[in-house]
């Protein structure tokens, strides 16, 4: 079986006294938090920093204390393995990638996790929402 790694985080801004999260709707139909898969020569931190930029064109701190591993089998014969960061926005005017991302959104908490399609990408936001507030 092949093994894939991909690595993006849990964007969240504060506005106005609340916490928001950013999702993307993709071009595939569903809807989820920013990743992609590593390239040579990149670290994992490198990795999640650049997709997030690709996908969404903002700048952001990784919160690196926090990370959520998921695995799933997207296709017959591969194995994915998605690492999650915790990230705080430092720009927040959103140019989606128009050949994998629709559109992304800052939504609320419960916004947020009621859109998400995968229940893997609902646990990721309810861990990183968890930390964030342990951590604030």
């Amino acid at each position: 079986m092949k093994q894939e790694y991909s690595y993006g985080a849990v964007v969240y801004q504060e506005k106005e006294g609340e916490i928001l999260y950013l999702i993307e709707y993709r071009r595939l139909g569903h809807v989820s938090l920013p990743k992609g898969h590593i390239e040579k020569g990149e670290t994992p931190f490198q990795c999640a920093l650049r997709e997030i930029k690709e996908e969404t064109n903002l700048e952001v701190d990784l919160e690196t204390a926090f990370n959520h591993v998921i695995s799933y089998s997207p296709f017959h014969g591969v194995r994915k393995q998605v690492t999650f960061y915790l990230a705080k926005a430092k720009t927040f005017d959103i140019i989606s990638q128009p050949e994998e991302v629709k559109e992304a959104k800052w939504l609320s908490y419960k916004e947020a996790r009621s859109a998400l399609t995968f229940d893997t990408d609902k646990q990721t936001l309810e861990a990183a929402d968890h930390y964030r507030k342990e951590h604030a």
